[in-house]
């Protein structure tokens, strides 16, 4: 699969401008002109259906730097062919991401109204997957809930769809995730009768159970299944195993796991294992976590991101900071991508012990590789650069997220700016101000306050004139009172 990054590189030449410099390009297009003219002279036909992953990667990047929603809308319309025949980008992906930064403002009628046009023009991409995507919209309440996922099966029949297992345990599963396993179990008693059986529903709802922390709660409803009639797979072992591990009961969960052994139908798999090496990081105990890891090989399963993932976090409890690396090192050596969730652990681990050399070097590591950051990682290293007095290492990955079109979040602003100022980088505190504004963005009031009184004591009495008219202008814009 292409990377953004080998995407970046093959993209960038004379004629045609990077990934980057498209996503910077689209996300400062102010939102009142159309945008399908700048598209078509940035991302022609011939680019989409070349480059499947371009599309998703582009809109992963918008999503990342908090573009407007309507420019996802505009990108993902654009991209559809008006000729079936020609070569599709990765739609379903690109749907997803759309329909993600839809509902996260709050635009279901547009949601249902593009899934509407979709089931006549494109049936093929309404699927389980994006039927989780459309429910994740914050604040849903559970009738809201349920009577949007009445809606959307009335869609997903127009194309010919009908609803089954898959998308009921879609439903329940967007319960669990808000923590709402009550209402899961609800619309399970409510619904379950329409659809034919499955243990993915009840699956999920052992997930939810197991979300809550409530083990008894989760030991009563599966028991009360068992006596039914309902027998376990290897998912539902697996949820059970999680849940004790989460709760500190690794012993018991290697029991489930010797009992899961001896049942016929209960495969081992990678995502078995890495749970229990999981559970042993949790009761801070590497040694079986290794011992798990190390056995993977006997029985015939090749450690994933997330084994490996799971054999750091282990070390990374114990704070043996240096074995963590050489996970890492491993990880490099055996050619499997390190993620967010690899940086963050790290970073998370060199943050406790104070070594702040250690997560400079780390940083220094990722940028060479062109790794963006996810927020929580950002935040975190914004915050520890700016806390120990090193605001210049905070400006530089600042520079360096814009430079890749990710604008970091408003909250790493203010680390920023607070930081700067006081050590009286005062003008480049006020381009990390503006390089925030000029894309639409509202600044906290902490970040300006700070930023004008420090131009204050400067006297740059324009520019304090300049910052205060902006914020005037993009409160009104947002019907935000100033």
């Amino acid at each position: 699969m292409t990377t953004p990054k080998t995407l970046s590189k093959t993209l960038h030449s004379p004629a045609l401008p990077s990934i980057d410099q498209i996503a910077n390009r689209i996300t400062t297009h102010p939102s009142s002109l159309p945008l399908r003219p700048l598209l078509h002279s940035l991302v022609p036909p011939s680019l989409l259906s070349s480059s499947p992953s371009f599309l998703p990667s582009l809109l992963s990047r918008l999503s990342l730097s908090s573009s407007p929603t309507s420019h996802s809308l505009h990108l993902f319309l654009y991209s559809l062919p008006t000729q079936p025949s020609l070569p599709l980008p990765d739609l379903s992906s690109s749907l997803c991401l759309t329909l993600h930064s839809l509902s996260r403002s709050r635009h279901l009628p547009t949601c249902l109204h593009l899934l509407s046009f979709l089931s006549l023009s494109r049936p093929s991409l309404l699927s389980p997957r994006v039927l989780s995507v459309l429910l994740s919209s914050p604040k849903l309440n559970f009738p809201s809930t349920l009577d949007l996922f009445g809606r959307a099966e009335k869609i997903w029949a127009r194309a010919g769809i009908r609803f089954g297992p898959e998308e009921f345990t879609s439903l329940l599963r967007i319960f669990y995730v808000r923590g709402r396993v009550v209402e899961a179990h609800a619309a399970y008693k409510r619904l379950y009768s329409k659809f034919p059986f499955s243990p993915r529903p009840i699956n999920t709802l052992l997930l939810g159970f197991k979300q809550s922390g409530d083990v008894d709660a989760l030991d009563t409803f599966y028991h009360g299944l068992v006596t039914r009639g309902f027998k376990p797979d290897s998912v539902t072992y697996g949820i059970r195993m999680d849940a004790y591990c989460k709760n500190g009961r690794f012993e018991d969960a290697l029991k489930l796991f010797e009992e899961m052994g001896k049942r016929e139908n209960c495969e081992i798999t990678i995502t078995t294992v890495t749970t229990l090496i999981h559970g042993a990081g949790i009761v801070k105990n590497p040694r079986a976590a290794r011992k798990l890891f190390d056995e993977m090989a006997e029985r015939g399963l090749t450690p994933d991101r997330g084994a490996y993932n799971a054999l750091m976090g282990a070390y990374v409890e114990a704070s043996d900071m240096r074995s963590a690396m050489e996970v890492m090192a491993e990880m490099e050596m055996n050619e499997i991508g390190v993620n967010d969730v690899s940086y963050n652990m790290l970073f998370c681990g060199l943050n406790r012990t104070n070594d702040l050399e250690g997560i400079w070097k780390l940083y220094q590591k990722m940028v060479q590789t062109d790794f963006i950051p996810r927020t929580r990682t950002i935040m975190l290293l914004m915050k520890t650069f700016c806390k120990n007095g090193r605001p210049d290492l905070g400006l530089e990955m600042w520079d360096y997220l814009v430079g890749k079109g990710c604008y970091p979040h408003v909250h790493a602003l203010d680390w920023l700016v607070t930081a700067l100022c006081c050590r009286g980088a005062v003008q480049e505190a006020y381009r990390c101000f503006k390089d925030v504004t000029d894309r639409g963005q509202v600044p906290s009031q902490r970040a300006f306050r700070v930023l004008e009184s420090s131009l204050t004591k400067e006297k740059e009495l324009e520019k304090i004139n300049e910052i205060s008219c902006i914020m005037e202008d993009l409160h009104a814009s947002r019907r935000v009172p100033s």
